[in-house]
């Protein structure tokens, strides 16, 4: 198994940016882009355990679940990761979701 250490600390931050983040914030596209980076990584995830099945979206729980969505969907990504070149693809998609919703 692949250490995923340090895709597991990028989403922490995340997450934990958009706890302590205002709701104006969210409202202004912080908690759709964790929604969407939340998707990507569960269905990566998905894909990965299942190639032939069709992967299921993530629901949207709102703007306030958003920080568990995406730490949900990391942990889950995290236990079928097999190698760091898979690993740092996900951290960037992590660093690059985090700049975009600007916390």
């Amino acid at each position: 198994m692949a250490d995923t250490t340090r895709l597991t600390q990028a989403v922490d931050h995340f997450a934990d940016r958009l706890r302590a983040a205002p709701q104006s914030r969210l409202q202004r596209g912080a908690a759709a882009e964790a929604l969407g980076l939340a998707r990507e990584l569960a269905r990566r995830a998905q894909v990965l355990e299942d190639p032939s099945g069709e992967p299921r979206e993530m629901p949207d729980a709102g703007m306030f679940a958003a920080a568990d969505q995406i730490t949900v969907a990391v942990h889950d990504l995290a236990l079928v990761l097999t190698d760091e070149g898979q690993i740092e693809e996900a951290v960037r998609l992590v660093e690059e979701a985090q700049k975009r919703a600007g916390v």
